[in-house]
């Protein structure tokens, strides 16, 4: 099982670069657009989804102006079966957006495997209708096979400007074993973290293309970090007080 789950993440790893690799540089010439005139990167997802907006925030290497959306009601920690029942709910999904603060100069990030519920389509939605660039990270064959939960209908790649295909299978599991009556192994936390990570990078480079000096964090345990990072930190402070 260990070989077989490697090669097929391998496997989507690589039909994501080679076949969306024009979508992935979209999304970092948006992200790199958004810093030049001041905006931030947000991201957003529910469940195991939020999982990537930790992943590349306050980190090494990584870009400072970068939000993740947190909402302790849809993670986890707060009672897993709560968190789904409440990112299936249209009016729990109206609420939630109201605390949302997103400006035009912003790009989203909201990340949905499946694409179908309630709180990721109106967050793009409501991002959208405040001018924001939406970026969506899902699977389109999974989100295709089920109908949407959001009262509009339609699902996160159906409202996002630009959808990137994280290509996990209908139900996320890939493996399959005779004493196993039931599919396993999800793919799509590696892949999306893969793919943020590859957006994150390029939008860097496209910054120092440009001439602009990328807002990048260094390492807290290198001696001298703090400096370099405690100045970034003041420049974003304000739309990140999180940081």
């Amino acid at each position: 099982m260990i070989d077989d789950y490697f090669s097929k993440v391998q496997e989507l790893l690589d039909q994501i670069k080679n076949e969306q690799r024009h979508l992935l540089k979209e999304v970092a010439v948006k992200a790199a657009n958004s810093i030049e005139n001041n905006g931030i990167i947000q991201l957003f997802g529910a469940g195991h989804s939020h999982i990537f907006g930790e992943e590349v925030f306050y980190r090494a290497g990584g870009l400072v102006p970068v939000k993740p959306i947190l909402e302790e009601d849809i993670m986890l920690h707060r009672g897993a079966v709560r968190s789904s029942m409440f990112e299936r709910s249209n009016d729990y999904a109206a609420e939630f957006v109201k605390k949302l603060e997103i400006e035009k100069q912003d790009l989203v990030i909201v990340s949905s495997t499946s694409g179908r519920n309630a709180v990721p389509v109106e967050t793009a939605i409501y991002a959208k209708k405040h001018g924001a660039c939406v970026a969506a990270l899902t699977s389109i064959a999974y989100s295709s096979s089920q109908e949407s939960r959001h009262q509009s209908g339609k699902r996160l790649y159906e409202v996002a400007d630009i959808t990137i295909d994280n290509l996990s299978v209908k139900g996320d599991a890939v493996l399959s074993h005779p004493g196993v009556d039931v599919p396993f192994a999800p793919t799509s936390t590696v892949t999306g973290a893969c793919i943020i990570n590859s957006i994150i990078a390029e939008t860097i480079g496209i910054l120092g293309e440009r001439g602009v000096k990328a807002p990048v964090f260094l390492s807290g345990n290198l001696d001298g970090a703090d400096e370099h990072n405690d100045k970034l930190i003041k420049q974003y402070k304000d739309r990140i007080p999180m940081l």
